[in-house]
């Protein structure tokens, strides 16, 4: 059982850190944000450098090319091998529309600890605001003792989500699981 589950937790690090893709093609800057507004928007959010927040926002746009949108909130997770995560953010678009978002998953993996973070999270692929409330799959490790960021992806639907984290408490492993957005705060994280 053991064997499986690192064997499944291997591959979909693998998945997700090796076959990311450009999503986004709109190179005309009407639809998407170029990288000084998102560098702009993460030194402000985290309260940072710009030189730090840009290093950042360079790999990532080199792997996915030009977000039509972000959102920006706070979470806290906890885990035992079985986690849970919660957060509240703004999703923000090119196109001038806010909605404020939930967020809530499950995860299992070899975790222990919890932390509070800041969440930054770039969108690609999105049409439609309202396809932001579905499940959204992800691999994570988590380093924290005392503070630690970080940075993963979550996939499907057609679109890809980039979540920047930063934040603290004591917690050290790797998951999977997903995260569910949703309009409303919810307990279950199902």
């Amino acid at each position: 059982m053991v064997r499986i589950l690192i064997s499944t937790l291997a591959f979909l690090v693998m998945i997700g850190f090796c076959n990311v893709q450009a999503q986004n093609t709109d190179t005309s800057g009407k639809t998407t944000y170029d990288r000084s507004e998102v560098t702009h928007a993460v030194s402000d959010f985290f309260g940072v450098t710009s030189e730090a927040a840009g290093s950042a926002v360079e790999s990532i746009f080199a792997k996915q090319g030009r977000p039509i949108g972000y959102i920006y909130g706070g979470e806290g997770a906890g885990a035992v091998g079985v986690g849970l995560r919660y957060g509240k953010g703004t999703m923000v678009l090119k196109d001038g529309t806010s909605k404020t978002v939930y967020w809530q998953g499950p995860s299992i993996g070899f975790d222990l600890g919890g932390n509070a973070s800041k969440v930054f999270t770039l969108i690609y692929g999105l049409t439609d605001s309202e396809q932001i409330y579905k499940r959204f799959p992800g691999v994570d490790g988590s380093a924290y003792l005392i503070a630690g960021m970080g940075i993963n992806y979550q996939m499907g639907h057609g679109m890809t989500l980039v979540p920047m984290r930063s934040g603290g408490g004591l917690r050290l492993g790797a998951n999977v699981g997903y995260l569910k957005y949703s309009r409303k705060r919810k307990i279950l994280p199902f």
